[in-house]
This record gives C-alpha cells, structure tokens and sequence, in this order.
C-alpha cells in the first residue's frame, strides 16, 4: 500500500448539526440550533476555517478543504445569514480572524428555580 489513505480530518454535515472527525479518533460537533457565531479564520498560504461557536464558546473548526455545498448551503439557513459577508470575509481573512454571522437572538435567560 502506498501513502496515506485516510484523511486527516473529515467534516459530516446534516440537518441536526456539523462533526469533524480527527485522525486522532477525536471529534468536535455542533448542533445547529446550538450555532450563536460564526467566524471565518485564515492564515498566510494554509486553509481557509470556518470557526462554528455555541455560547459557551464551545465549537466546531471546519477547514475550507473539508467543506462541501451541503455545508455552504447549510450556513444559509442560519437566521440573517448573509452569503456576501461570508464570500467578503474568504477573501480577506488571511491572518486574521472575521465574525461572518452572529445569532440576532439574545442570550436566553436561565429558569427561577424555586427550592423546598
């Protein structure tokens, strides 16, 4: 057998949420009700990442290389979600960090919880 057959990361996306699979047998996965930010993320002469964040600041980094239509076409659903400031941001995103999109929903307030 010649090289290396398995990727190094891969990406699932479904309508529940996006997981990446590491070669490691780690895993990073994000429900997409869970989605409140995402960011586009690059650095000089490597892949583009799309950095998925929940409000906890627990996320799912996805690179550009691991991505497909179903992964462009999901973000879309994302209430507000603007196609042209993610295309903008791909483009300028070398060596920093751009917010693409951030949930229009306030943070919601935890329950009154009332004791015995």
């Amino acid at each position: 057998m010649h090289g290396n057959s398995v990727p190094d990361t891969y990406v699932y996306v479904t309508e529940e949420g996006v997981t990446r699979h590491y070669a490691d047998g780690s895993v990073d996965a994000l429900a997409w009700e869970d989605v409140v930010e995402v960011r586009v993320a690059g650095e000089a002469d490597a892949d583009i990442l799309y950095i998925l964040l929940d409000r906890d600041g627990q996320g799912c980094v996805v690179p550009h290389s691991a991505t497909d239509a179903t992964f462009l076409a999901r973000l879309r659903y994302l209430p507000d979600f603007d196609p042209e400031r993610l295309s903008a941001a791909m483009d300028t995103a070398r060596d920093s960090s751009v917010v693409v999109w951030r949930s229009p929903e306030p943070p919601s307030a935890l329950p009154d919880l009332e004791y015995d």
